[in-house]
């Protein structure tokens, strides 16, 4: 039975306050016993309830609005002149400054200032007070394994999700980073794909802080060094632009179609200059293309990546990579999609001398390459299943190479304060932390960051933090243990020994290759003058030739360490002898 009481008011006392008055009590409802019903229940006896002497909660849950934060520009224009003073002419500014100068108060008030002033100039000349009290004493250093943190996730805002290709972080300090999203994939994006890029502030992940607006999704975008108001990327059709944050959203300027690459701008970099306006940028398209962003209008030179030196655009291979280091402004590398790593010098007379070296990095694309910042003839690149430690010295292999991952590998990069460690993001949605230091064979960290793939990773200049961008647009920032953003004991001295230890092995190596190569030449050109009916020995093939002379390498070593130990033994029969008894005199008078 539903009882219901309607409360009426008036159209005119709506939104009045309530008066009440004391009044008789009315009886609305009278709802008799019915005995019937006690029959569907058993009574109780003795009734046991638990009490407690305190206060009866009740759990409620609430869901607050998500606060957002925005930041807005201020223009603030000097004020305080009077009215008949310009500020912007320097003659009355002068004739109003010396007129206020010679005010009397003026002159009273400086001279209070300058007592108080005075005073706390002593007081710092008395107190030093940025001493350090405990330069002397030493910490006890506890070794903590190596781990690592996630910070905040900033997740691609738009519902049709697209892959974080491209990070790059603030310069002036760990506030900001700016992702590039587009979808890489082949005819993947539909027509409502979102073609914005972010700028995220670290602290704020729930809403970005500027949004890019290009006219084609960005592959890649990078601060500027010297600027930090002005970014730079490469668009999906090829064309390049740079962004001013102070003048909103849209870019200041682009790089005309006809004049650009004709595939996605894979990499774009600054170039050290004074200006701080040169950069360059790289494509699949087989062209490395220099710019000013002073005027876009057209590239200020252009270099074909022909590893035959020919300029032959049919020949070019495709860059994924650019690799760029400050203090060799004049050098630059490149890794192309067939696994190779193109050594070139932009200041070189011809544009076939500008192709230095090429290297036989991968068996895939070269995703990630980058000079070690502390030894810059060595550098890392990243592609298949492998990443790979180079020198300049060796062209022909590697000196150095993780162990064969069961995943594709993605991109990679150096700490920039530690000389030995480096990252390495996967396709499972690992990332890697190895320090060849204190393992060779396995990494030192290995994180699951996602349950996606992730395909770029950024490391902030002070090596804490980490960025790592996924294949859904989600920016993880993840914070490293101390032990692997500080340096160690006697790092770099260690490093440079490793590098040079494996530097000269790769060349023994080498060098006996190229001899057992010679031989097997001379071997078969001396067999073809046999009896065409003699069956010729086979030929070794490289692999063969390569674990044949590993393995005369690892013989000579070990006949080198039996040599020295028998050195060793006949130096200690020598001393032996010469502890010998001395022979008594009588015996030596008979001798004489």
């Amino acid at each position: 039975m539903e009882i219901v009481y309607v409360y009426t008011k008036k159209r005119a006392e709506f939104g009045r306050q309530c008066n009440f008055t004391d009044r008789s009590a009315e009886l609305h409802v009278d709802i008799v016993p019915d005995p019937s019903l006690a029959e569907n229940f058993v009574e109780r006896n003795p009734v046991d309830s638990g009490i407690q002497c305190v206060q009866e909660m009740s759990e409620h849950e609430v869901n607050t609005e998500r606060f957002e934060t925005g930041s807005r520009g201020i223009n603030h224009t000097e004020g305080g002149w009077p009215k008949d003073v310009n500020p912007q002419e320097v003659e009355q500014v002068t004739r109003y400054r010396k007129k206020v100068e010679k005010d009397e108060m003026y002159v009273n008030t400086i001279q209070q200032l300058g007592t108080v002033m005075e005073h706390c100039i002593k007081q710092n000349n008395a107190i030093d007070i940025y001493e350090e009290y405990f330069d002397s004493v030493l910490l006890d250093e506890v070794e903590e394994s190596p781990s690592a943190k996630t910070i905040n996730v900033f997740r691609d805002p738009n519902e049709m999700k697209r892959t974080a290709t491209h990070i790059s972080w603030f310069p002036d300090g760990p506030r900001k980073l700016a992702v590039a999203y587009c979808n890489l994939e082949f005819q993947g994006s539909s027509p409502d794909t979102s073609m914005d890029s972010y700028i995220w502030d670290v602290e704020n992940p729930n809403k970005p802080e500027m949004t890019l607006k290009p006219v084609s999704p960005l592959v890649c975008v990078e601060y500027n060094p010297k600027d930090s108001h002005v970014l730079l990327g490469g668009c999906y059709n090829g064309q390049i632009a740079y962004w001013d944050v102070r003048k909103g959203s849209q870019p200041v300027e682009m790089s005309p179609i006809e004049h650009s690459h004709r595939d996605p701008a894979y990499k774009v970099m600054w170039i050290q200059s004074k200006t701080g306006t040169e950069c360059f940028s790289s494509s699949s398209d087989g062209q490395v293309l220099w710019w000013d962003i002073r005027k876009m209008g057209e590239p200020t030179e252009k270099l074909i990546l022909d590893p035959t030196k020919k300029q032959d655009m049919s020949k070019a291979q495709g860059a994924m990579s650019l690799e760029y280091e400050t203090t060799m402004p004049t050098k630059f590398m490149v890794g192309s999609e067939q696994g190779t790593v193109i050594a070139c010098n932009r200041k070189a007379k011809t544009p076939a001398e500008k192709i230095v070296a090429v290297y036989p990095g991968h068996l895939g694309p070269v995703y990630s390459l980058q000079r070690n910042p502390f030894f810059p003839k060595n550098f890392l690149s990243v592609g298949d299943w492998k990443a790979r430690i180079w020198s300049e010295d060796i062209r022909e292999s590697s000196i150095m190479w993780t162990k064969q991952y069961q995943s594709y590998l993605t991109d990679g990069c150096w700490s920039p304060i530690r000389p030995s460690v480096f990252f390495i993001t996967k396709m499972d949605g690992t990332l890697d932390v190895w320090d060849i230091i204190f393992k060779q064979n396995d990494p030192t960290l290995s994180l699951q960051v996602c349950d996606e793939p992730l395909h770029s990773l950024r490391v902030q200049d002070q090596g804490r933090l980490v960025a790592c961008g996924s294949h859904t647009g989600t920016t993880t920032l993840l914070e490293l243990s101390d032990s692997l953003y500080t340096m160690q004991r006697n790092e770099k001295n260690l490093v440079t020994a490793m590098f040079e230890r494996e530097t000269r092995r790769e060349k023994i190596l080498d060098t006996r290759h190229r001899e057992m190569k010679l031989k097997e030449r001379a071997k078969s050109s001396a067999d073809g003058g046999k009896d065409k009916e003699e069956e010729e020995e086979p030929a070794l093939d490289e692999e063969d030739l390569y674990t044949k002379a590993e393995s005369e390498f690892w013989s000579i070593i070990n006949q080198e360490k039996k040599n020295i130990e028998k050195k060793k033994d006949a130096e200690m029969d020598k001393a032996d002898a010469g502890k010998q008894s001395p022979i008594p005199e009588d015996e030596e008078q008979e001798q004489a």
